[in-house]
């Protein structure tokens, strides 16, 4: 199966229409005190967003991210790191927020990943183009400063995710070995 990143991009979409048209949000969100009566919502919290803006800058990132780490790792590998990524933001959800939802710390899990895999990427972090692992230092101290000056966003589900695949971007890198890992990301190097 190819393009996987793009099937769960338009499941969560899907479902976001869905929850504009139906009333299952309550259902599905993760919330903490109801997560060992309905472990469902473990997985289905990261198909539903909460407004169209935290839809579209997720899928933005699923999609160009998503994609590019893809190619690299193979697709059976990247469903297992989304949804394992997830996991462990959801358990980074429970132990700090009372609800969450979004699909914000699987593919904080993608960056961690790729942050690994592809650390001279250049991304753009407010219009700024940055390599990526400085991209990925931002956005870890973004949600560091998040978690003592708390707002709506679970920025410990983003953590969570992040070192998680960092931890497995790790492991592949060292999968990969030098000669596949240049191989696979030379059209991508900066010179």
């Amino acid at each position: 199966m190819r393009y996987v990143a793009l099937y769960i991009l338009v499941a969560c979409v899907i479902a976001f229409i869905l929850q504009s048209i139906f009333p299952i949000t309550d259902s599905l969100v993760l919330v903490s005190s109801e997560v060992l009566i309905h472990p469902w919502t473990l997985i289905t919290h990261m198909f539903l967003h909460g407004s169209f803006e935290h839809l579209f800058y997720n899928m933005f990132a699923l999609g160009l991210f998503g994609l590019i780490l893809e190619k690299v790792i193979g697709s059976k590998k990247f469903i297992i790191l989304y949804f394992v990524s997830g996991l462990i933001a959801a358990l980074g959800s429970i132990m700090f927020y009372s609800a969450s939802l979004g699909a914000s710390g699987a593919i904080f899990g993608i960056l961690g990943c790729l942050t690994v895999l592809r650390p001279r990427m250049t991304v753009y972090v407010s219009y700024i183009p940055l390599p990526m692992i400085i991209a990925a230092a931002v956005w870890i101290g973004g949600d560091l400063i998040g978690m003592v000056a708390p707002d709506r966003v679970a920025h410990a589900a983003h953590l969570f995710g992040m070192f998680f695949g960092i931890a497995v971007g790790l492991y592949y890198r060292k999968q990969l070995g030098e000669n596949l890992f240049r191989k696979h990301f030379n059209l991508w190097e900066n010179r």
